[in-house]
């Protein structure tokens, strides 16, 4: 099928069906866009490989710089039902995005992206693809091209933040080694969460084991922090680096 760039357009009024609290909570399309400027990235659907990994993880990761050059709110929609998105939602750990179900396919279906993947048992899905609201209206669109299989070439982050200031500066990606208990690694933590930098936590015991620290790092100790791939060391060398940079 032939998609349409429907860039100038409204976005459809439906209402999404959504679970909060234990409760159904009607949600509509005037509630989500009106009066703001929304980043809607849609997909084929929760806990799928590509969205996983990428798609979610990127735009979440962005979220503060995006809010930074305007935008009010992140919105993920996918054909699935509102316990699932929750639990989606959980499992990524996307506290910056606001995952809406679109469970009968509704909104899709209005924004001509429902299509039939049922050669892999998923029935009516949507066709991957962002888009930039304001106001309700459609700002921007980046539909990904109808190639066979899952193509993920232009819905990611990177390329709606590229259009909104393509000079906008990414947050650097920090990872550190913990333990639970150590008080030299909620020294580093406090240090990062004190100038605002965002990190992903390995916790030995949980998310990595001795040896994968010795392997990865040299060290025995932690914290060992990790930032753009550059090992930075303990508290010690994250407080100098940071009292360098």
């Amino acid at each position: 099928m032939a998609f349409v760039d429907r860039s100038g357009q409204k976005v459809p009024d439906v209402t999404f069906r959504t679970r909060e609290n234990n409760e159904w909570v009607s949600v509509t399309a005037h509630e989500l866009f009106a009066g703001k400027t929304v980043i809607v990235f849609s997909l084929p659907g929760a806990f799928t490989p590509t969205c996983s990994s990428t798609h979610v993880p990127g735009y979440n990761e962005l979220a503060k710089v995006f809010k930074a050059n305007g935008v009010d709110d992140i919105v993920c929609i996918s054909v699935n039902d509102a316990f699932v998105m929750n639990e989606w939602c959980k499992d990524q750990n996307a506290d910056y995005i606001r995952m809406i179900p679109d469970g009968n396919g509704e909104f899709t279906d209005g924004m001509g992206m429902l299509v039939d993947k049922s050669d892999l048992g998923f029935g009516k899905r949507s066709w991957r693809y962002s888009m930039l609201v304001k106001d309700g209206t459609i700002e921007k669109m980046f539909i990904e091209p109808e190639e066979p299989g899952d193509p993920f070439k232009v819905s990611d982050a990177d390329t709606m933040l590229k259009y909104i200031n393509e000079t906008a500066e990414k947050p650097k990606a920090i990872s550190l080694f913990t333990k639970i208990g150590c008080p030299f690694c909620a020294k580093a933590k406090q240090m990062l969460s004190d100038r605002g930098f965002d990190y992903e936590e390995i916790v030995l015991g949980r998310d990595a084991s001795p040896r994968t620290l010795r392997a990865v790092t040299g060290a025995s100790t932690v914290p060992q922090v990790f930032v753009e791939g550059n090992l930075i060391g303990g508290s010690e060398d994250l407080a100098a680096y940071l009292g360098a940079n």
